[in-house]
């Protein structure tokens, strides 16, 4: 994988907005890219795109997914002097709402903070609700917002560049969850249709939605009917000062992570015994650094995948950010560029796979 074209890549698709229920813009922009590289490009009544590669040999049918969406929020209430109320979409904080510049539906907007000098000590120790929260877009009346065409339901997402650090290996910004593994996704399918070297039919999916419950990728996957899947996505890693006696040893930097166990009890994954060893075999064939992972409090799309129709054979490879479900998460490109070799090699090597059954020889 080009990191430097990657890098390039993901500042420009975090850039471009997309909420849950709102990922229109940035699905429109990956269309056109997956237009140049895939056979045939589809985008369904709820945004799920479709990006379909055919081998130069017969094989299982791959669908390898990342969702487009970040996390954010709608308008709920415009009021007379022109200030929005706003509910969340997704994991955000509240507390890191507080000050920061937004974009509302394709206006630059704050999120509004009583100054300091107004404050009573007990507001200074606490963090306001989101009914106390508000937006400003500059506007003096609520007829100049809608004149903005701004309006109950609009889309609010972070503004955060994508940047490096003075360690040019380390990235930070808004929506590296999860456009890095768009990008990925993006690239696989770029060397695919290159040399065709490949079984089967590859099918990448980027799915809306994933934020709120997971819903896209239950759709795409019904609709795709894989034989095999896998799920690319970025995961929280517990390398810094307040999360590093976690119990929990995932760190940036370290390789992709894949997940052995992600959800919790009832809304979550259990990673396949025979689909982790098939990860992990090409992991140590490929000298890729890996992370293996037992998340409770975090999960995929792989939740929803696994479930579709009979059940789907599926496994996910992720990546460690810090800072998750913040305007500054931070990431590693190395990891991407190991995550990247060690999904290339294991579609392109479908065919060599061997048996995936449940039952072990010999049982």
């Amino acid at each position: 994988m080009n990191t430097e074209l990657f890098y390039e890549q993901l500042r420009e698709i975090a850039a471009i907005q997309g909420t849950p229920g709102q990922e229109m813009h940035i699905v429109r922009a990956l269309a056109e890219r997956f237009g140049r590289v895939a056979d045939e490009v589809e985008v369904d009544h709820m945004g799920n795109l479709y990006a379909t590669i055919q081998g130069n040999r017969p094989g299982p049918h791959i669908m390898v997914s990342a969702h487009s969406d970040e996390i954010g929020c709608v308008v709920r209430d415009i009021d007379d002097r022109g200030f929005l109320k706003v509910e969340l979409t997704g994991g955000v904080i509240e507390s890191l709402l507080i000050g920061r510049k937004v974009n509302v539906n394709g206006h630059f907007g704050v999120v509004g903070v009583k100054a300091g000098h107004l404050q009573t000590a007990e507001e200074r120790g606490r963090v306001p609700s989101m009914q106390e929260l508000y937006v400003d877009v500059g506007a003096s009346s609520r007829q100049e917002v809608v004149e903005m065409g701004i309006e109950v339901g609009s889309p609010v997402s972070y503004i955060s560049a994508i940047e490096r650090f003075t360690n040019e290996n380390l990235i930070c910004g808004k929506a590296i969850d999860n456009r890095s593994c768009c990008v990925i996704l993006l690239q696989l399918l770029a060397d695919l249709s290159e040399t065709r070297d490949f079984a089967g039919t590859v099918t990448g999916v980027v799915a809306v939605q994933e934020e709120v419950g997971l819903r896209g990728a239950k759709v795409a996957t019904y609709k795709v009917n894989p034989d095999f899947a896998i799920v690319l996505d970025t995961i929280p890693c517990a390398d810094t000062p307040d999360s590093v006696n976690s119990g929990y040893p995932v760190a940036i930097g370290s390789g992709p992570v894949i997940p052995a166990l992600a959800g919790g009890a009832v809304r979550g994954n259990l990673m396949s015994p025979q689909v982790k060893k098939l990860l992990t075999r090409y992991a140590k064939e490929l000298d890729v650094p890996y992370q293996l992972a037992v998340m409770s409090g975090a999960t995929t799309d792989l939740a929803a995948v696994h479930l579709e129709r009979e059940g789907v054979l599926a496994g996910a490879i992720t990546f460690a950010r810090r800072y998750s479900h913040s305007p500054v998460e931070v990431a590693d490109l190395r990891d991407f560029e190991a995550g990247y070799r060690l999904l290339k090699r294991v579609v392109t090597d479908a065919d060599e796979w061997g048996d995936l059954g449940f039952l072990p020889d010999g049982v």
